[in-house]
């Protein structure tokens, strides 16, 4: 699948986890591109084209937030997938994400399945 993906987290093995469920789901690691912050992943969106993009909150640099707030900002990502994926687990948290542009939502820590369970109805989309 050329879906093209953005991850986006401080913790390389996080990022390692995330791309290895993303590649059991089929989606080609050629086309997975990874960030270390918000703003490293902000030039990525800028120069290239994502069709998803997975993101943690707390970054240094720029958080997670501020980096859906930018991104939703380009008209060319306005309606592309956003998932976050953090430690941030409270309900006003999980509020202030979706309100800030966020499509859906996975709290630290999470299994594969659970991420499966997250990305399943994107991918399907993606697939017509």
């Amino acid at each position: 699948m050329n879906l093209r993906v953005l991850v986006v987290d401080d913790s390389s093995t996080m990022r390692r986890i995330i791309v290895n469920v993303l590649t059991q789901l089929g989606i080609s690691s050629d086309f997975i591109h990874e960030a270390q912050d918000g703003l490293f992943a902000l030039g990525k969106v800028k120069t290239n084209s994502y069709d998803l993009i997975l993101t943690d909150w707390n970054m240094p640099k720029m958080n997670g937030l501020q980096f859906v707030l930018n991104v939703r900002r380009l008209p060319k990502y306005t309606t592309t997938p956003i998932l976050m994926i953090t430690t941030e687990g409270g309900k006003s948290e999980v509020v202030e994400a979706l309100k800030s542009g966020v499509n859906n939502y996975i709290v630290k820590p999470f299994n594969a399945d659970v991420l499966k369970a997250k990305l399943e109805p994107i991918l399907r989309k993606h697939k017509k």
